[in-house]
Order: C-alpha cells, then sequence, then structure tokens
C-alpha cells in the first residue's frame, strides 16, 4: 500500500436523537442520523412521521391564505 493516501479510520459512533445507536466504521469521527433501522417503519412496523428538511411548513407558507381560494375562482369564471 502507498503512504499517505489513505484516509483516517475511525471506529463512529452514529447519534440518533441524540443518543448512540451503533458503531461504524468511517472516515468521519461521529455521525448523526435522522433514520435509522431501528426508527424505519419497515422494520419496527410502526409508523411515524419523517419530515427532514420542514417540506410540511414550506408547502404551507407557500400556499398559506387565499391561494386556493385564488384557484377555485378562475375555475368557477372557465365554466
Amino acid at each position: 500500500m502507498k503512504k499517505d493516501i489513505h484516509p483516517t479510520y475511525y471506529n463512529a459512533p452514529v447519534y440518533f436523537n441524540g443518543e448512540v445507536v451503533m458503531h461504524v466504521g468511517a472516515t468521519v469521527p461521529e455521525m448523526h442520523v435522522e433514520v435509522w433501522s431501528g426508527s424505519h417503519p419497515f422494520y419496527t412496523g410502526k409508523a411515524s412521521f419523517v419530515d427532514t428538511a420542514g417540506r410540511v411548513e414550506k408547502f404551507q407558507r407557500r400556499y398559506q391564505g387565499e391561494y386556493f381560494r385564488k384557484a377555485e375562482k378562475k375555475a368557477k369564471g372557465r365554466r
């Protein structure tokens, strides 16, 4: 193997909701995850809502107020 070309290898802890859930081999000292097999509905059998990027709030801000009512008025005018 060539020297000084390989990244540093860590036994990195994986954090989910502030708790260490496992250790993995990685090139970063620690990992923070939003979903892992212990919280994923496929593995747990429980339904849970994961909104990682605030998509619901973004949608609500974008289309709040009179947006849909304006669309209804336009649709009625076309008939």
